[in-house]
């Protein structure tokens, strides 16, 4: 489908579209002065764009997290600090180049390295070695937070380094090891947001239970979507789909790579897929209970995004070929549109009845991943919510005045970026 094709079949996309790049830009132009803000800003965007645009979901008070002395002008966002010292610990992780005897201690120790205001590690590529490179000035924004935020920071990655080392002398091998592993690398950040949030005054603190179920539900959908990534990773690849789940359907994990073996691959994916929807009615619990909006959209869209994403996945071959992932727009409407739980549970269903219309009786797991879907809808319906949604993630009848409208808001974009430079 062309560029005119889609703006025709997904006109009501367009306008979010636009405010989200116009929203992206406003962010390039909010980089401070000061060298170790300008690079926590500047760093986010480069190897998280989508993070950037939903941190900005946060209020002030967790946005702003900095000693008094510190203008608030140049004030880093607090979670962009959480989330650039994790990004770091998985960078040394994911580089496969790394001989096991340095990397276990660094992973071990990195908790201790981001209070020092010159350590630095040189691995991973491109953007992510920018980052490990001058790991330093994150450490410098790191220091400058409220100590409570720091306290937190550093037992989440205490533990996370901890769980990574673990996990690189030991495979994958069952499903228990999968929840372990994205415990260890997810659900402590689902915990560690959860405890920030408390400590910012926003929150109550949430069961464990349930905020690691945020973070799992998150790490397995990229883990499935992520398979021929992980698998032409350059030296070796390393994979975390459990033995127990795909040995039913091949002798090696890289078999799913060939054609000949689409059928069973696909049977494997409809597995872990089915695997990751248990998590969902924890993650509906857990969003039901925040109060604070900013919070609360930060929270969601993430979660909305995987459970779209798992409905794209789900018997699809099409992960064994390429990248799949939602439309642009799709994803800048949920982001423009997602404002209570009546959005989130209308987006869940939709979603949901997606992957339900997907489901081969003939599948090894139908049964179970009818069960599944069924239970997350009945959750969304039990919530009475469902008429009381803005967001309707299928999309809307088609009208010629929108196109237009539409058409105009592109234009406006476009020339922004060019009048701002006269």
């Amino acid at each position: 489908m062309g560029l005119l094709g889609t703006v025709v079949a997904y006109s009501e996309e367009v306008y979010p579209l636009v405010k989200l790049k116009l929203a992206a830009d406003r962010i390039r132009r909010q980089i401070p002065a000061e060298p170790h803000w300008a690079f926590s800003y500047s760093m986010l965007q480069k190897v998280s764009r989508s993070f950037a645009l939903v941190i900005q979901q946060l209020g002030p008070q967790l946005r702003n997290a900095p000693p008094f002395h510190v203008p608030k002008f140049y004030s880093i966002n607090m979670v962009c600090v959480f989330y650039l010292v994790l990004r770091a610990l998985d960078t040394v992780e994911d580089d496969t180049s790394i001989p096991s005897d340095i990397k276990v201690p660094i992973l071990q120790n990195f908790y201790r390295h981001i209070y020092d205001r010159e350590w630095h590690f040189s691995c991973g590529t491109k953007d992510y070695k920018v980052l490990m490179d001058k790991l330093h000035l994150v450490s410098i924004a790191f220091l400058e937070l409220d100590r409570s935020y720091q306290k937190a920071i550093e037992d989440i990655t205490k533990r996370m380094g901890a769980g990574m080392a673990k996990f690189i002398c030991k495979e994958v091998e069952t499903t228990d090891d999968y929840d372990e592993y994205c415990h260890y690398v997810a659900g402590l950040v689902g915990l560690g947001l959860s405890k920030l949030f408390h400590a910012s005054g926003s929150e109550e603190l949430a069961p464990d239970n349930l905020s690691n179920s945020m973070g799992l539900f998150l790490q397995k959908t990229n883990i499935i979507r992520d398979y021929l990534e992980d698998i032409n990773e350059i030296p070796k690849s390393r994979m975390f789909w459990p033995r127990q789940i795909w040995s039913k359907y091949a002798n090696k994990l890289e078999d799913f790579k060939y054609v000949e073996n689409s059928t069973k691959a696909v049977q494997c994916l409809n597995d872990l897929v089915t695997n990751a929807l248990i998590h969902a009615e924890d993650c509906l619990q857990y969003m039901s209970a925040l109060k604070d909006l900013s919070i609360f959209r930060f929270a969601a869209i993430p979660q909305i995004m995987a459970i779209g994403t798992l409905a794209l996945c789900y018997n699809n071959v099409e992960v064994f070929r390429g990248v799949v992932k939602m439309r642009r727009g799709l994803t800048a409407k949920v982001i423009d549109q997602t404002y209570s739980m009546s959005d989130v549970y209308g987006a869940f269903y939709e979603f949901s009845s997606m992957l339900k219309s997907k489901i081969d009786n003939s599948d090894p797991n139908a049964s179970l991943t009818h069960k599944r879907v069924d239970a997350i809808q009945k959750a969304c319906i039990s919530s009475g919510l469902l008429n009381k949604r803005s967001l309707h993630v299928s999309g809307s009848k088609f009208h010629y005045v929108t196109l237009l409208t539409m058409v105009v808001f592109l234009l406006v974009a476009m020339l922004i970026p060019f009048l701002l430079h006269k």
